[in-house]
């Protein structure tokens, strides 16, 4: 079961990565900008933010198995589409469809976690599932580029989507059927809504940072440090073994009790070191890859403890709405921080970028404090 939660997160989120770690030949094969290359990234996650509110109702309602089978379906569709794009507007299309994978991975992965596992094991479990997101970062900057060196990167993308059907077919199989809803979630307690809402602006921010971060990683080493297309997808891959056990690790210590609260600040403070590292590259390339582990470190592995504290405070029946609630202001994030980005990068250069992601990490940091203050009220 967990090993196909984490397949069906990697898959609801492969072409992020796929886009970001084969950016140097999409830029140079299809002609696009570095701005462009940020939209296809708004596209798929702006429609994911915009959906993840229906999506969470819809997992509520129908079940996960059915949502499940369903976004793998979607994001095979999704990736064969972008491996036949003759140009920026088929591939923006096919992006903008992945979104609604996206938009149910979380919702529905973290029911099924909540129906088949005890209160003690869902915090290792979630990051776990989790880490299968960073899996996908993997994948695609190591195996998919080295399948995309050899036939191109028409090849690697059907190569994913092809992977993606097959799991929609593990799916259909392994779940057990979807249980029959006959009535309504209670609604939420105001601090446990309150505690949602906080995580969704502290997604906004983090995701603003993290899909700058993954949209361009690769095509900094490549333009601006002079590493080849290889390499620099290598990038990629290293952020996502990071991120893997950095998700597995920070998952489980958050699944302890009274440890969740106290740690997206903390992980967000590590983020802005990380960022800061990337500044530096610029000035010292080596660091790049020290930037590289730190940001799956604790920049990725954040949303995963995120992710943890909304299953703790869901109220029964409601954990598929409150995690979209989250996941959209994650997707948001993901649609708006990488044209930014770009934009700024063609006008001032990479410094300026990696200092905005800085500024974004600390944000994200200060709205992660009270959270620590509120367990301790809650308490008393």
């Amino acid at each position: 079961m967990t090993a196909l939660l984490t397949a069906a997160m990697a898959c609801s989120m492969m072409q992020l990565f796929l886009i970001g770690a084969l950016g140097p030949r999409l830029v140079g094969e299809l002609g696009i900008s570095r701005t462009v290359l940020g939209l296809t990234t708004t596209a798929g996650f702006g429609a994911a933010a915009l959906l993840s509110p229906v999506a969470g109702r819809l997992v509520d309602r129908v079940g996960p198995r059915r949502c499940l089978v369903a976004l793998l379906l979607l994001a095979a569709v999704s990736l064969a589409l972008i491996g036949a794009a003759p140009g920026p507007a088929v591939l923006l299309s096919a992006v903008t469809l992945g979104g609604l994978p996206q938009a149910l991975a979380n919702p529905a992965t973290n029911k099924v976690i909540l129906a088949a596992f005890p209160a003690g094991r869902r915090g290792a479990v979630t990051g776990l599932k989790q880490s299968g997101v960073q899996l996908g970062a993997f994948v695609a900057g190591l195996p998919l580029s080295l399948v995309a060196a050899g036939t191109g990167w028409r090849g690697a993308v059907w190569t994913a989507a092809g992977t993606a059907a097959l799991a929609a077919v593990w799916a259909a199989r392994a779940l057990p059927r979807d249980a029959v809803i006959t009535a309504p979630g209670a609604r939420p307690a105001r601090s446990a809504h309150g505690v949602t809402r906080r995580l969704a602006v502290f997604s906004l921010l983090l995701g603003c940072g993290i899909a700058s971060v993954n949209t361009y990683l690769a095509l900094f080493g490549s333009q601006r440090l002079g590493l080849s297309p290889t390499a620099a997808a290598a990038l990629v891959a290293v952020l996502g073994v990071a991120g893997i056990g950095g998700r597995v690790g920070w998952s489980r210590v958050a699944g302890r009790p009274g440890r969740a609260e106290a740690m997206p600040a903390l992980l967000a403070a590590g983020a802005v070191g990380a960022a800061l590292l990337l500044a530096l590259a610029v000035v010292v390339p080596p660091l790049v890859w020290v930037a590289a582990i730190a940001v799956g470190s604790f920049a990725v592995s954040a949303n995963a403890v995120s992710m943890v504290l909304v299953m703790q405070r869901a109220a029964p029946g409601r954990a598929g709405q409150d995690s979209a609630l989250v996941s959209a202001g994650f997707f948001a994030g993901f649609a708006v921080g990488p044209p930014v980005f770009g934009a700024l990068v063609s006008a001032t250069g990479y410094p300026s970028g990696w200092l905005l992601v800085t500024v974004e990490f600390v944000a994200a940091a200060l709205v992660a404090v009270p959270l620590r203050s509120r367990r301790g009220q809650e308490a008393a």
